[in-house]
């Protein structure tokens, strides 16, 4: 019997650990989650718009598709790559992420240069397949998870900078839940948004009080709007982040003086109106920040353009031609 009472004590010790353990998981993911919180916004205010001009009937299934894909980048790439970097290679986190970030500046900056010049792109391509909206579906898909994977191995750095250190299976259980729970607040949120006008036209058709068939067509009305907000700002979210990452990165690298120089005068701005500071000086950080990724960005378009992307077709044709021999 007592054998029995001991062992019983040290199954309870044992479950007394591991819930110790679930909760130290969920409040370390909670903390590295909540210093992330500027990517998941980043996020969530880019995938929109890779879902605008589709029918509605797609537009679940593509959030859907790039919620898994998300997931996939998080869990099955980022998650091993980044415990793997931090324990051995730490110094060279800096450096891709400041790839990562250049990408977004590229990125952000192109999209730019196609309002101004909507032909840019379709100029070399023939008609049919740019109307084809299977092909347009798969190439809306693949560019929203290739911007996807750089956001997500920021946040998914910020949340390992912030675990405690301890064990590799710790810090992986902390960033599992980190990626799954930021996945699902993050794509939960756009599936909303992009469906918010089915909601509205919903209730203006079938509500039973006038103020909800009101709601309803204000709902419909303020929806366009709100999809082309959510693209201007997506698209600063890309210059935004992608200059802050290449910013941080050349101060970690010990390039301090542009980090500095925006870092004095945003709060030189900000004192100087006297009310609001800590906002006034993240969004005058911002906007340099942002303005900096435009540069940088415009300086990136014809080189990826003119360079490494022929060049790119060019190694991928040859490799074509030597798999057909």
């Amino acid at each position: 019997m007592s054998g029995l009472l001991a062992l019983l004590d040290d199954v309870a010790g044992i479950a007394k650990v591991a819930a110790a353990s679930v909760d130290d998981v969920i409040g370390q993911a909670a903390k590295a989650g909540s210093k992330a919180a500027g990517a998941v916004i980043d996020d969530a205010a880019v995938t929109p718009k890779y879902v605008a001009g589709f029918h509605p009937a797609r537009e679940l299934p593509i959030v859907w598709r790039i919620a898994k894909g998300s997931l996939k980048n998080k869990l099955i790439f980022l998650l091993p790559i980044g415990l793997l970097l931090n324990a051995f290679l730490p110094g060279i986190i800096t450096p891709l992420l400041m790839i990562g970030g250049s990408y977004l500046c590229f990125e952000g900056a192109e999209k730019i240069i196609h309002i101004f010049s909507p032909h840019h792109v379709d100029a070399d391509q023939p008609k049919d397949l740019v109307q084809d909206p299977t092909h347009l579906e798969e190439q809306k898909v693949a560019g929203a998870i290739k911007t996807d994977f750089i956001l997500s191995a920021e946040i998914m750095t910020i949340a390992l900078s912030e675990i405690p250190d301890g064990s590799i299976w710790m810090e992986a259980a902390t960033l599992a839940v980190v990626a799954v729970g930021i996945t699902v607040m993050v794509y939960g949120s756009v599936a909303l948004i992009v469906k918010a006008d089915d909601m509205g036209l919903m209730m203006a058709q079938k509500g039973a009080l006038s103020i909800v068939r009101g709601l309803g067509h204000g709902i419909v009305k303020a929806m366009p709007w709100l999809m082309k907000l959510l693209m201007v700002v997506g698209t600063a979210a890309m210059l935004w982040v992608g200059g802050s990452i290449v910013i941080h990165g050349l101060k970690d690298l010990g390039v301090k003086s542009l980090y500095d120089t925006i870092h004095d005068l945003a709060h030189g701005f900000a004192q100087s109106i006297g009310t609001a500071e800590g906002f006034l000086a993240w969004f005058a950080t911002a906007t340099m920040d942002g303005i900096l990724g435009l540069a940088l960005g415009m300086i990136l378009v014809p080189v990826v353009t003119k360079l490494i992307e022929p060049l790119w077709t060019l190694v991928r044709g040859k490799s074509g031609a030597a798999k057909d021999h």
